[in-house]
């Protein structure tokens, strides 16, 4: 068992105790091997443009994180880790942390399954925070059986999902095929090569159809209609959360986000060689939370529209779940708090995965495994990884040599904290 935690560990301190899912993984029997390599500060401490994508599985203090079926191709983030563990067989699964795409990613890059479930179902006691709005840890495994047994040792109170595990479970279910995300160019520029995803997407739709699923095209609403709004609530959050985390621990004395800035500046070459900590310095601007009116009115405009378009599709043309391609629609699923399952639906001519994400409403994770665990029999898409190509050093950007640039940070497409 390999664990992230949603951030790096804060410069040389300590926690006071397990985090309550690894208390309860403890428990059941299993043997926590670690902790697993991440994108430092879940990649929420800049923008990564000189970079992405190969930076974000990066940390000063595990450095690179490599693609087990490429190693020229990005292991995502921020639980690259985890997915990388999982998918070179390292361990028999692993936990990560979310706050939008981190499971779902690192997963689908990977060739393995992730499961991000609804906000609230596995305690938030114990990991790094970002947002306690969207922050959540989640099981990642070779299969879905792995993932359904995981999932339910972590969340509270323990749930036996393996009854599930039957086909069959496709028969009868409509499943929504969300058509913007089908459309690469929906996102302008992204990793090249990863539009070939919407083949092996489709092909998975067409798997599901033979097992007696309906497909039906649908329409979950524009992510940049409110993702901007997301990242408001984001850093009005982050700047608040990190320092009550910090709080609670000792052999320290970085105790807020100001510290944090204080100490990566202090230690440039070892914690900033690769992107700098713009995110980091506009969130120490957003102060206020939770009574700032501007705060209020972005969380709930971010989080009521994507809970509506989810909700309104699956109302309105009765579907059991929702589909898109991998490093799609992670941002939907993530700002509602609505479970989220990454899954491979082949390997491209490349070598690199294909991912495909199964997405529904709040506590459906049973019904998402259940389909999931009858397209897996079927589909049969895991790999070995054959550790392909050859790694790509990450360019030093500069930061540490008087040439900044601190600018406005740009979002990527797909999130990766």
């Amino acid at each position: 068992m390999q664990t992230t935690a949603g951030s790096l560990a804060i410069y040389g301190s300590q926690v006071p105790a397990d985090a309550p899912l690894i208390q309860q993984l403890r428990a059941a029997g299993a043997i926590i091997l670690g902790k697993a390599n991440l994108g430092e500060w879940a990649n929420f401490r800049d923008d990564e443009a000189e970079t992405y994508p190969l930076a974000v599985g990066w940390s000063a203090r595990g450095g690179s994180t490599n693609n087990a079926y490429d190693l020229s191709y990005t292991s995502w983030g921020s639980s690259s880790g985890s997915g990388a563990g999982a998918a070179a067989n390292l361990c028999a699964a692993a936990v990560g942390t979310e706050t939008d795409g981190s499971i779902t990613g690192p997963s689908a890059v990977e060739n393995i399954f992730g499961l991000k479930p609804t906000l609230g179902l596995i305690s938030q006691d114990g990991i790094v925070p970002i947002s306690h709005q969207q922050d959540t840890a989640g099981p990642m495994a070779r299969s879905v059986t792995d993932v359904a047994i995981l999932l339910g040792i972590m969340q509270s109170p323990q749930t036996d999902y393996t009854p599930l595990l039957q086909r069959g479970a496709l028969q009868g279910k409509r499943i929504g095929r969300d058509v913007r995300f089908f459309d690469y160019s929906y996102y302008g520029s992204g990793i090249p090569g990863d539009e070939l995803t919407v083949a092996f997407a489709n092909n998975a739709l067409s798997v599901m159809q033979s097992l007696g699923a309906r497909i039906v095209d649908i329409d979950t609403g524009d992510v940049f209609a409110y993702n901007g709004d997301e990242f408001t609530a984001l850093l009005y959050e982050f700047r608040a959360q990190i320092a009550d985390y910090l709080a609670t621990l000792t052999h320290t004395t970085v105790r807020t986000l100001a510290d944090l800035i204080a100490f990566n500046n202090a230690h440039c070459t070892q914690e900033m060689p690769y992107y700098d900590q713009d995110v980091f310095l506009l969130a120490e601007q957003f102060v206020g939370y939770p009574n700032d009116p501007n705060y209020i009115a972005a969380r709930t405009h971010a989080t009521n529209t994507a809970q509506a378009g989810i909700d309104d599709a699956l109302a309105r043309h009765h579907l059991d779940a929702i589909v898109a391609p991998h490093l799609t629609n992670s941002t939907g699923p993530a700002v509602a708090g609505y479970p989220n399952f990454s899954m491979p639906v082949g390997i491209r001519s490349s070598g690199r995965p294909a991912g495909m994400l199964m997405y529904s409403t709040a506590f459906h994770e049973a019904q998402l495994i259940a389909m999931a665990y009858d397209l897996e029999q079927a589909l049969n898409a895991r790999q070995q990884p054959q550790l392909l190509g050859s790694i790509q050093p990450i360019p030093n950007g500069g930061f540490c040599n008087g040439h900044q640039n601190h600018g406005q940070p740009h979002l990527p497409h797909g999130k990766i904290f």
